[in-house]
């Protein structure tokens, strides 16, 4: 009876350590075909960034209408970063989680994409800075997009926000920040979404009460 229970017990063992080394085999073939299709999808980005224009014009789709933006050949850093984060999806469904009447309205913080992150809602980004790129002739003019960044004191070389940007609705307002924020476009057609979007009605931490949704973002 002993000899056929250590048998029975034995052959569950094998069977739970077969189980266990498919289970390995599985995850591990699992996270190099997510590997292998990141890598390809990476490749279609660049691809595509190729075939942009010097200054390409993006489509940004919001749920209050699309905002027709043009990226200024002057900034390239900041350029090719938005030119690679928008094609590769990464502001679809983002918000704009920051407006302020009279001044502008900001987004893309990847952590919007989850309301439970809402108490976090400006702080995240993609885990990196672009350095600043500040050009005399690149005003915060009204549809001007810049780059946000973090404070003075914590970040001396006014780099900018990996993945955060601003578009300015109120130039009188914003013009103190020309020198000192990074603007890289300006936008060409959807002023009046602008103005739509920097009315609607916000808490006291100026984020609006409805959602303002990016749903996408596509080159010309």
């Amino acid at each position: 009876m002993k000899k056929l229970l250590f048998f029975v017990i034995g052959i569950a063992a094998l069977a739970l350590l077969a189980s266990a080394c498919g289970n390995k085999k599985k995850a591990a073939a699992e996270a190099e075909q997510a590997a292998e299709q990141a890598k390809q999808d990476s490749i279609k980005v660049e691809k595509k960034i190729t075939e942009l224009a010097e200054e390409p014009i993006f489509d940004m789709v919001t749920n209050y209408g699309t905002i027709k933006i043009k990226l200024y050949k002057g900034t390239p850093l900041h350029r090719a970063n938005f030119e690679k984060l928008a094609l590769s999806g990464f502001y679809d469904g983002l918000l704009f989680h920051r407006v302020i009447n009279g001044f502008m309205i900001q987004g893309g913080d990847p952590l919007t994409k989850d309301p439970a992150n809402f108490d976090r809602f400006g702080t995240g980004g993609p885990g990196y800075t672009v350095p600043a790129e500040f050009v005399p002739e690149y005003r915060h003019k009204k549809g001007a997009i810049a780059a946000a960044r973090r404070g003075d004191a914590a970040n001396p070389m006014k780099e900018s926000s990996g993945s955060q940007f601003y578009i300015v609705q109120n130039e009188q307002t914003c013009a103190q920040l020309d020198g000192s924020y990074t603007v890289f476009g300006e936008t060409v057609e959807g002023l009046d979404v602008i103005d739509k979007i920097a009315a609607v009605e916000t808490d006291r931490r100026d984020r609006p009460v409805a959602q303002v949704k990016i749903i996408k973002i596509t080159a010309e």
